[in-house]
């Protein structure tokens, strides 16, 4: 009898997750335009782990090149963009010197058109999902032949905050001189 059970629940973990989706995005919108501390061993720590981060993502889209055609060049791709976009993020960010430190502001339009990039790519991935399930009934790797663009999401994302948390770790220095 538990085993029966076990569907229901995946359906429940989906149906809490779709409930919940625009809520997340909604918070990490708020979240990413708020004024912050920049506080140096944060910054350093997150600019290393980005950096990691960034070399296992292109080991990634290289190993998903096997299966996912144009995996790699996305990824290259959207790593390129993502940095061009964080050097424009960090020129458009506000900075306040204060007695408590260097505070910043990331600008929110650059923050809510991250935000619907994820959110439109969330959505074409439904769609997709739905268009696949309408059609006949593929499964396997071809479920995975046009899903490249998730690699290009994701190295817009990561170039962004790779190259807006290593222009953040050189401002503080230069604060801290």
């Amino acid at each position: 009898m538990p085993l029966l059970l076990i569907p229901l629940l995946i359906l429940g973990v989906a149906a809490l997750w779709a409930l919940l989706l625009p809520i997340a995005l909604l918070q990490r919108y708020r979240r990413g335009k708020a004024r912050r501390r920049a506080q140096g061993w944060v910054v350093r720590g997150n600019a290393v782990l980005l950096a990691i981060s960034a070399l296992l993502f292109v080991l990634g889209a290289w190993i998903g090149a096997q299966w996912i055609v144009g995996a790699l060049q996305y990824a290259c791709i959207g790593l390129c963009v993502g940095v061009v976009i964080g050097v424009a993020g960090l020129w458009l960010s506000r900075f306040e010197s204060t007695e408590n430190g260097l505070y910043y502001t990331p600008n929110r339009w650059l923050v809510l058109s991250l935000t619907t990039l994820v959110a439109a790519r969330i959505a074409l991935g439904l769609w997709q999902l739905w268009q696949r399930w309408q059609s006949s009934p593929v499964m396997g790797w071809e479920l995975l032949s046009d899903h490249a663009s998730l690699f290009g999401v994701g190295g817009i994302l990561l170039g962004y905050y790779l190259a807006y948390t290593w222009g953040l770790r050189s401002r503080i220095a230069r604060f801290a001189r």
